[in-house]
């Protein structure tokens, strides 16, 4: 392949499907700074895919089938609180099977994840940014919306290269049933549409007033309410299901019922990677923990006592410890890269009390567009192919969809349709540090572009410079220098300045060409074969999103 000059990608930039077809007609189409990058580092991307493609090729004549693939994805860590034992003693909690993790395989200094819960997951899944299709907000129930059937998860790339594919734990991606994990892609799956903000919504949590309001038979009845659907009823917490089946609510939605999710997800996501481990087929197994109660246990066992820590040192990194033993006892981790990482920053604003999550090091958290929002702990451990090494270039969640398409030959089934904002980094996974393929990250607040980063600079998009709409203000950060982006500069950066606009108007073109997709919206909990009652009476959406055709002549 002859790699055109900057000039020439910038200049195809208005028509990228055009610059996709030029180079290949099967090209994967991405966000135009990938183009910029590829036209100055092609040539010696080509070389080291050689080497990579050799290299696979070795794994899968040894192991017979493409690797199997892991994916631990927990919630709102600071970077640092784990992999780092001096920042554990910080923090009074231990992960120790963590910190082995991060010994053995790689850890990743600069793993960008998405602003809040949802977004993460989608992109994980579509290698997409969600504002992309939709799923840019936080959703909670009953939102009658969720994962389009219109996108393609990771989950469906590998299936139709074979893979056995499972989900286990925290979905967090919708109530509809075409957002159901079993409806797109996963053989199987145990999985919650929203969050632990559930573990309250219960009469224990009514009764200690950590949710007001919700309840009913356990309140004083308001003799003026006049909306008796304004507060959500008939939700359901858990569901399980099989590809091309109807989902099973799993459970109730009492607190009993709650902390009882991760401890099933475990051992089905053990025995799923039991029974596969044998097979013909190689495996990829999602496991996203809910990880907490916002109900503490009265029993306290770390220095810590919060609940972030207690369920960092006994639930997530335990379990990172038995999932390492039984790759190893099944005598698979050789032919098993397990990514392990947080979905984004701490829980910081507002948090439930007790939760005990804290700004360790950069600033801002869930929610925010700040490093301490998105810039994750993440690790990656595969005996005998990844080196112990910290690496300290540029990823983002978006980057595991094309990574593990690439590792398990299956990049022929990502859709060429839309933009694909992951790019593969297996030469990062494979040869590590200084290897990756990305040096920038675009970074939303919802649907706004709230900063951009390039190389250690930022750019905050969104600030509150007044000067900063005539193009002058004070809005750039040089990250080594400021971990905190609390001193932005303006005369030393304006060398950047420039870059950064340009590399803005470059992603919204590419938005243009490609428009955003709607999140999907419909009836939500369809396709549940054990509905209870008040769930079927809670599922209509045009019962509480009425059409004024609906209301029309009401008054």
């Amino acid at each position: 392949m002859k790699f055109q000059p900057l000039w020439a990608f910038a200049a195809c930039l208005l028509s990228l499907s055009a610059c996709a077809r030029d180079a290949s007609q099967q090209a994967i189409v991405h966000d135009a700074e990938h183009y910029v990058l590829l036209s100055q580092n092609g040539e010696q991307w080509q070389k080291e895919d050689k080497t990579i493609d050799a290299k696979l090729a070795e794994l899968r004549k040894k192991y017979g089938k493409a690797p199997n693939i892991v994916h631990v994805l927990w919630d709102d860590t600071s970077y640092g609180d784990v992999g780092i034992p001096a920042i554990n003693i910080i923090r009074g909690f231990s992960t120790p099977n963590i910190n082995r993790m991060a010994a053995e395989g790689a850890m990743y200094s600069r793993m960008y994840s998405e602003p809040s819960c949802t977004p993460t997951r989608a992109a994980a899944m579509t290698g997409r940014h969600p504002v992309r299709n939709g799923m840019y907000g936080v959703g909670f129930p009953i939102e009658y919306k969720g994962l389009s059937g219109q996108e393609k998860t990771i989950a469906e790339v590998l299936s139709e290269a074979g893979y056995a594919t499972a989900f286990y734990g925290k979905w967090h991606l919708g109530d509809i049933e075409e957002s159901y994990p079993h409806n797109q892609g996963f053989d199987e799956a145990l999985f919650t549409p929203y969050n632990q903000v559930l573990s309250l919504w219960n009469k224990m949590g009514e009764g200690v007033n950590a949710v007001q309001g919700l309840i009913k038979p356990m309140l004083v009845k308001d003799p003026y309410a006049k909306d008796k659907g304004f507060t959500a009823s008939g939700w359901v917490m858990t569901l399980e299901g099989k590809k091309g089946q109807q989902a099973q609510e799993w459970g109730d939605t009492s607190h009993n019922t709650y902390v009882k999710i991760d401890p099933e997800s475990q051992k089905r996501t053990l025995d799923f990677i039991r029974r596969n481990a044998d097979g013909d087929k190689p495996f990829y197994v999602a496991y996203w923990p809910n990880m907490t109660s916002f109900i503490p246990n009265p029993k306290k066992r770390t220095l810590s006592r919060s609940l972030f820590g207690e369920s960092m040192q006994y639930n997530v990194d335990a379990f990172i410890g038995r999932l390492m033993e039984e790759l190893k006892t099944l005598k698979i981790a050789e032919n098993t890269l397990v990514i392990a990482m947080a979905d984004n920053g701490p829980m910081s604003h507002n948090p439930p009390p007790g939760l005990g999550m804290t700004e360790t090091i950069f600033r801002g958290g869930k929610g925010d567009f700040t490093e301490g929002g998105v810039r994750v702990p993440a690790f990656a451990w595969w005996p005998g192919v990844v080196e112990p090494q910290l690496v300290g270039d540029i990823f983002h969640v978006t980057d595991l969809y094309t990574t593990f398409a690439r590792l398990g030959q299956a990049t022929t089934h990502i859709p060429r349709d839309r933009v694909i904002d992951g790019v593969d980094q297996t030469s990062l996974i494979l040869n590590g540090d200084t290897h990756s393929r990305r040096d920038y990250v675009h970074i939303y607040t919802g649907p706004v572009l709230g900063a951009t980063v390039k190389g250690h600079w930022k750019f905050h998009w969104v600030n509150d410079d007044p000067t900063s709409k005539s193009g002058i203000g004070a809005a750039m950060y040089n990250l080594l220098n400021d971990t905190r982006e609390h001193n932005p500069v303006l005369v030393n950066g304006v060398p950047h300045l420039e870059g950064f606009k340009r590399m803005r108007k470059r992603h919204l073109m590419t938005r243009k060409q490609y428009p955003d997709a709607p999140a999907g919206e419909g009836d939500a909990y369809t396709g549940i074969e054990n509905a209870r009652p008040e769930t079927l009476a809670a599922s209509k959406r045009d019962n509480y999103i009425p059409t004024p055709s609906r209301v029309a002549g009401s008054e």
